[in-house]
């Protein structure tokens, strides 16, 4: 399974909407991510430059990247960005696999 880094800021009318009937952003998004075969893992509200911050986990980047615009086509969110994150044993990996491919490649320098 993919890991994705999800980030985002609400709009103006988001958060007015917000103001007038709160309502539990973590619970909705995660059932969006779940309608697209996906499984949210956390989810915060952030300071800086995004207002939340989630991980997601999906075997089906193609219907992540629907949920994201479904999310987007809402107008309540704004600048949305996925990065894929790994873990520290997939790292590993690619460690390893990178000393068998280097071995292969000649450098033009």
């Amino acid at each position: 399974m993919a890991r994705y880094i999800i980030t985002g800021s609400y709009t103006a009318a988001a958060m007015k909407g917000m103001i007038a009937k709160p309502s539990d952003r973590a619970a909705a998004t995660g059932a969006l991510v779940a309608a697209a075969g996906g499984k949210m893992e956390s989810y915060y509200l952030t300071t800086g430059d995004h207002d939340f911050t989630m991980t997601v986990v999906t075997d089906d980047q193609t219907r992540m990247l629907a949920c994201l615009m479904v999310a987007g086509a809402t107008g309540a969110v704004t600048g949305l960005k996925s990065v894929q994150a790994f873990t520290s044993d997939e790292f590993m990996a690619a460690q390893k696999a990178a000393g068998a491919i280097a071995a292969k490649y000649q450098s033009p320098a």
